[in-house]
């Protein structure tokens, strides 16, 4: 793949990517591989995504162990090239860890597992916090100025597409916490009626006799709604969801 400043149409790669994947997760890793191939023109590139979350940094998607372990070292020392990009929003270029001044204690690790070129380039997520893509070389000087400024325009062309899968991932996540409380009520409504038909009371009063027991028990409403159930019926609980 060639390497220009439109980049093939990233975006529209990388949408056709997120339609073929099945989870946001398999999606990161499919965007970090795409980016190592883009970037291995001449030696092997591999990258990393990094995300921050507390100032702590965590690797979302790689496109190999290797480059995991590569993300892993850095954030040991709290502080490096791709982690000073997502922080500031700047490009970070190290042409040889061996003259670069900066980080001199990570620079050796580095060093020593055979990487001398690194680039650390900013993915603008807007609200969404600070990521950064990490891309690592072997050859010192790897990353001239045509291909920085090439990653630069990938990450800018790539960032809607990684706001929407972080927007994807984020309603998931609230989807599945709502299924989970629904099905949570759904338990406590059939433990309340189970209640009130053995003790010819109100639903008011049924709601407060399990929540005393659950009280007095140190046990979770759920779980003990769950009990009074299961003595009632061994067929589990489901909460009908129409897609």
């Amino acid at each position: 793949m060639s390497l220009t400043p439109e980049q093939n149409s990233v975006a529209a790669e990388l949408q056709q990517l997120m339609l073929r994947t099945e989870s946001v997760e398999i999606f990161l890793e499919g965007f970090a591989v795409h980016a190592a191939e883009l970037f291995s023109t001449e030696a092997e590139v591999l990258a990393g995504v990094t995300l921050l979350h507390n100032k702590q940094g965590t690797t979302v998607a790689s496109s190999s162990e290797a480059a995991r372990a590569l993300d892993e070292v850095q954030y040991g020392f709290g502080d490096g090239p791709c982690m000073r990009a997502a922080r500031t929003g700047r490009t970070i270029r190290v042409e040889d860890v061996r003259t670069d001044p900066r980080w001199p204690d990570y620079a050796e690790v580095i060093r020593d597992l055979g990487y001398y070129s690194i680039l650390g380039v900013p993915l603008i997520l807007g609200n969404d916090g600070g990521a950064g893509l990490n891309l690592y070389a072997r050859d010192p000087g790897h990353f001239t100025p045509h291909l920085v400024q090439a990653a630069e325009t990938f990450a800018a062309e790539a960032a809607t597409t990684l706001q929407v899968a972080v927007q994807i991932a984020r309603h998931r996540s609230t989807v599945d916490h709502l299924r989970a409380a629904m099905e949570t009520r759904t338990t406590i409504d059939l433990a309340v009626g189970i209640v009130m038909a053995q003790n010819q009371c109100s639903q008011e009063e049924a709601f407060g006799i399990l929540r005393g027991a659950s009280s007095n028990r140190n046990v979770k409403l759920r779980d003990l709604a769950e009990r009074v159930v299961q003595s009632v019926t061994s067929q589990a609980v489901k909460t009908h969801f129409v897609e």
